[in-house]
């Protein structure tokens, strides 16, 4: 079954290309620039009103989202904020102690590890880091005040399967588990019930949520971080009375707020989730439309020169295919100049593949790739 009708104004905006980067950039589907507008028109229609729209049923509303796809039992340990950085930097200013011990994976994004490296030129953190394989062992063998991982590496596609064992390892006064789910997160199917109360979860809208920038969000235990160093007035959004002296944190998981922020994204990912539901779109349904056309892509074995870092099989498995070659640049040089839009981290190709492809689609990219440089 084709989707595409419900990509009608991404899909039309460039009639030729083929983007197989949803994993990167997700295509938007249409029902996000109904949310976009609706965005704008209450932002005229109630000019500084609007916040009461935004932080009452608009807030509600996504969180309620959130905690029905990671099955938590609590919407309100949800915050949102525009980027997951905003997140992690509120995290470690609530841990008191300095050099702050972390551990992480070997294989986690960008922002997260560039940060840690500054922070440990600076000081702040002493950080660790092992394979996703030798993780809990390096876990439960250490002293950290922080373990952080991805649910799916970017990079390769892996999935950290032992949550359920790191959660076991959190207490309030620390370690405290941060599973970072961008590319788990609507990709794979997920339910934090059984550890929500031990856990910090984040994640966002730009990947597979399809809502792009401005709608992440975290999952807060009670009892954890309950008072970061670097925050902002929307902390204390439901108690502006305090005295200016006094420093106010919402009891749930607005704690984590900062400040004035642009609410689009959280109205297209709202709307973006109404379609879905209307359309009985679950991320099973999803993932099993993915699957059959990455089975489709493998089955002509387009790229034999290279090694699939994570092959598909009976396990959940991550939205993209990540080959490893000496000529990756160079296949994403010449698939972009066909326009097709995949991306490339080192030697790493990712093809990413969405609901918003089909089999001729695929068939299309096949004869593309196989065809001589």
């Amino acid at each position: 079954m084709s989707w595409k009708h419900l990509f009608s104004r991404s899909l039309s905006a460039n009639l030729e290309r083929l983007h197989f980067a949803a994993h990167s950039h997700h295509l938007w589907p249409d029902a996000s620039h109904d949310g976009h507008m609706t965005a704008w028109q209450d932002a005229a229609a109630l000019a500084d009103h609007k916040w009461d729209k935004i932080m009452g049923p608009v807030w509600t509303a996504a969180q309620q989202h959130v905690a029905n796809e990671l099955n938590l039992p609590d919407p309100a340990t949800l915050c949102f904020a525009p980027n997951t950085h905003d997140f992690i930097v509120r995290l470690l200013s609530a841990i008191p102690k300095r050099p702050v011990r972390v551990l992480a994976t070997d294989g986690e994004f960008h922002s997260f590890r560039r940060q840690m490296t500054r922070w440990g030129e600076a000081g702040e953190v002493i950080l660790e880091t092992a394979s996703p394989d030798s993780l809990l062992e390096t876990a439960r063998s250490g002293h950290f005040d922080l373990i952080f991982a991805s649910h799916v590496l970017f990079n390769s596609g892996a999935i950290v399967s032992v949550l359920d064992e790191l959660a076991a390892l959190a207490r309030p006064e620390g370690p405290w588990v941060v599973i970072d789910g961008y590319h788990g997160f609507m990709a794979i199917e997920t339910d934090l019930s059984q550890i929500a109360d031990r856990v910090f979860y984040l994640s966002g809208g730009y990947k597979y949520a399809m809502a792009g920038e401005g709608a992440c969000f975290l999952h807060a235990p009670p009892g954890y971080a309950e008072r970061p160093v670097m925050t902002g007035w929307y902390a204390a959004f439901d108690d502006l009375a305090l005295l200016p002296e006094e420093v106010g944190y919402a009891p749930d998981g607005r704690r984590f707020l900062g400040s004035t922020f642009d609410p689009s994204g959280l109205y297209r990912f709202n709307a973006i989730q109404n379609m879905l539901a209307a359309e009985g779109l679950t991320t099973a349904v999803i993932s099993s439309h993915v699957g059959a056309l990455q089975a489709q892509f493998l089955e002509e074995g387009p790229l034999a020169d290279f090694e699939l870092l994570n092959p598909l099989g009976d396990r959940q498995h991550a939205r993209f295919l990540a080959f490893r070659g000496d000529t990756a640049s160079a296949l994403h040089d010449r698939l972009a100049a066909r326009n097709v839009v995949t991306d490339v981290r080192g030697d790493v190709l990712r093809i990413g593949f969405g609901l918003y492809h089909d089999h001729d689609d695929v068939a299309r990219l096949l004869k593309i790739t196989g065809e001589p440089g």
